[in-house]
């Protein structure tokens, strides 16, 4: 029986995007700002729902600042590697970190899809089901919700990295992406990839189908109970609260679906749909957030007026 001697690689190069040498330091202070305004964007929004007595103690409300928290994530494992490429060059990625940085984006980005799950759940509860919304979506559940999202989106990552790299990778190392993520690294394994590409057309697919499916059933059911509203001040109040979780997702799936869920192609749309989820929907869901949420800006205002408060004291 033939025996095959591998050299497994040590390392991956990450070639980036591509980009004009001209606009080296204008892509790399763009990033820069990006990463910098979606830290502050979303510390913000935490500083807002823990501080505020009347955002905390509501479901919804704890689901953003959750998808705050996952959001700095996304950014922070992306973004800075590939700021690194403006300024040093290409460099190398040690395979322990291309393991992590794959396992943790799809750990935080099912995370984050479960969650937008749960908060067209929670918009479904509270707009179709108002009087026994306390009783339905009580702390406790919120908690357990919450929680099941981080579980499920860590087993997700974690399948997702093992069937990648439990493949054998003997070179060559050069990944044609900004980051370590499945389409990119399998085109490197030193076999056959089908049944991966299969497993995880699947798997994802399952994930952000079964999530959307139930996503737009609960919004059928918010907007033919919105219409029900007889007033036109209800009826906006009422969808003002589903505006900001409406656009969010759109941001979100589309990218997702372009990337994940259509046949493998080269195009350099690719790479533009990628930085999507990792770099321009964390930094806008808190503008979106705080321009399309009335309960949000209104906090706002009673927090900064009480600093303004204390300081004049």
């Amino acid at each position: 029986m033939e025996t095959v001697n591998y050299t497994f690689l040590t390392q991956f190069i990450l070639t980036g995007i591509p980009y004009p040498p001209r606009l080296r330091t204008f892509l790399f202070v763009f990033f820069l700002v990006i990463y910098i305004l979606t830290q502050l964007g979303n510390v913000l929004i935490l500083i807002t729902v823990w501080a505020d007595p009347q955002l905390h103690a509501r479901p919804m409300y704890v689901f953003l600042g959750v998808l705050s928290i996952i959001d700095m994530g996304i950014s922070t494992i992306i973004v800075p590697r590939l700021m690194m490429n403006f300024t040093s060059g290409i460099k190398p990625i040690a395979f322990g970190s291309c393991v992590a940085q794959l396992y943790f984006y799809h750990f935080l980005g099912s995370t984050q899809c479960f969650l937008y799950t749960v908060m067209a759940y929670d918009r479904y509860l509270a707009i179709c089901r108002p009087l026994h919304y306390p009783v339905l979506m009580s702390a406790k559940l919120s908690v357990m919700l919450v929680a099941g999202a981080w579980v499920a989106g860590s087993i997700h990552g974690a399948i997702q990295a093992i069937l990648t790299f439990h493949l054998p990778y003997c070179g060559p190392n050069q990944v044609e992406y900004f980051f370590c993520d499945i389409p990119a690294v399998l085109k490197l394994a030193c076999a056959d990839t089908l049944v991966n590409e299969m497993v995880t057309f699947v798997d994802i697919g399952v994930v952000v189908a079964s999530c959307f499916s139930m996503i737009l059933i609960s919004y059928i059911q918010i907007i033919w109970a919105i219409l029900r509203i007889r007033t036109a001040d209800g009826r906006r109040r009422a969808f003002s609260t589903c505006g900001a979780h409406i656009t969010v997702v759109t941001v979100y799936y589309v990218p997702c679906a372009f990337i994940y869920l259509r046949p493998e192609s080269h195009s350099p749309l690719d790479g533009a749909a990628a930085l999507f989820p990792t770099a321009i929907t964390p930094f806008l869901n808190p503008l979106i957030y705080t321009l399309r949420n009335q309960e949000v800006k209104l906090a706002l205002r009673r927090m900064i007026a009480g600093q303004r408060t204390k300081s004049e004291v």
